[in-house]
């Protein structure tokens, strides 16, 4: 996605294709987990639209294999349901530099993109490597009285203290944030 938007300079829309099927394994194919995180990884990196590559070439020829997969067509479901609901934000700009992450393992980056709305702030992170690691979040751009970090999807929440929180990631993890305002 990076290489993409530099070579168009910015100035054109990036769409890019995420695999879903065996394609020509007849044993190798991603998991539902993969796909979330290739996903994320994708609209993190500016990727405006998406487009799942559905079709299997062997064992035999599969149009449309995706509709014979059940665990990842709930999955693909999932994803474009909560996609669908974050859309305003997604689309919305970014405000760059406005969250700044540390990983446990450098050599081991967490992906960040920053946005905000009337009502909250938003953060989707993900894990770039295949290692779990620990990421420590500060953010610039709080709202005030903001003291809960809700991780959405995950029905969990995480203390907000001095506009920083922590949290661990499994390795390619993505993780998507929401602080409101109290």
């Amino acid at each position: 996605m990076q290489r993409l938007a530099e070579w168009t300079h910015g100035e054109k829309a990036v769409w890019n294709c995420i695999e879903c099927t065996r394609i020509y394994s007849p044993r190798a194919k991603p998991t539902p987990q993969q796909v979330r995180a290739e996903v994320w990884m994708a609209l993190i990196h500016g990727s405006r639209g998406l487009i799942y590559f559905v079709h299997e070439f062997k064992p035999a020829f599969k149009e449309a294999a995706l509709l014979d997969d059940s665990e990842m067509l709930s999955a693909i479901t999932a994803i474009n349901r909560q996609i669908r609901k974050l859309a305003p934000v997604l689309n919305s700009p970014s405000i760059a530099g406005a969250a700044l992450v540390h990983s446990s393992k450098p050599e081991a980056p967490i992906a960040v993109m920053f946005k905000r709305d009337r009502q909250a702030a938003y953060l989707f992170t993900v894990a770039m490597r295949n290692q779990a690691v620990r990421g420590v979040f500060q953010l610039k751009e709080v709202l005030p009285g903001a003291e809960v970090v809700e991780v959405l999807g995950e029905s969990r929440r995480l203390a907000l203290r001095n506009g920083g929180f922590s949290d661990d990631f499994e390795p390619y993890e993505p993780h998507l944030y929401r602080i409101a305002a109290k």
